[in-house]
């Protein structure tokens, strides 16, 4: 890589690195395994910069890279699943958070549940608020797909986590406080 094109990547990371990571945790439900997703597509879009950059959209190529490298691990993980424990062990700090955070880990774990397509349509397209149109084109897959999984997904997601309010009163993007039980 020339150092031109090296000094065009380290801008590019500087200022798109955040909201990659917040993509790749959304992908993989964890922070570590988020860092390494980010860091595998990166190291892979550097590679091919030159070319990359020469086509105006770096960040679509970056973000194909990193949902192309999850699905791969989610792949791998159906070949040798993980040993399922249970209880969680503790986590850094350990106190009770506030109520969005409960629902954030409870939106998460719900998202673990959808199937590889399903979870990445859910992010791209209501997370990261990108029209169908674009969600099908990152994923190489039809406008009608796109449309016919996320309205499985968020199906599921409604059926699996209750606290997920109907599309008519919120999106998946919003963090609504649980709702209290009726009395």
């Amino acid at each position: 890589m020339s150092p031109e094109h090296e000094e065009e990547f380290r801008a590019f990371v500087a200022a798109r690195s955040p909201a990659l990571l917040r993509t790749a945790y959304f992908m993989t439900g964890d922070a570590d395994q988020a860092q390494d997703l980010l860091q595998t597509a990166l190291l892979a879009s550097a590679r091919r910069w030159a070319r990359i950059r020469d086509r105006d959209q770096p960040e679509a190529y970056v973000r194909r890279a990193l949902y192309r490298h999850q699905i791969n691990r989610w792949r791998a993980l159906a070949r040798r699943p993980e040993r399922l424990v249970a209880v969680l062990p503790d986590r850094a700090g350990g106190r009770d958070h506030a109520a969005d955070i409960a629902l954030r880990h409870g939106l998460i774990d719900a998202l673990r549940q959808l199937p590889p397509r399903q979870r990445a349509v859910v992010v791209l397209r209501y997370y990261e608020d990108r029209p169908e149109a674009e969600v099908a084109e990152v994923l190489g897959i039809s406008l009608g797909t796109v449309r016919s999984q996320a309205s499985k997904a968020l199906a599921k997601l409604r059926a699996s986590y209750p606290g997920l309010a109907e599309p008519s009163t919120s999106t998946v993007t919003d963090s609504p406080a649980p709702q209290e039980a009726v009395r």
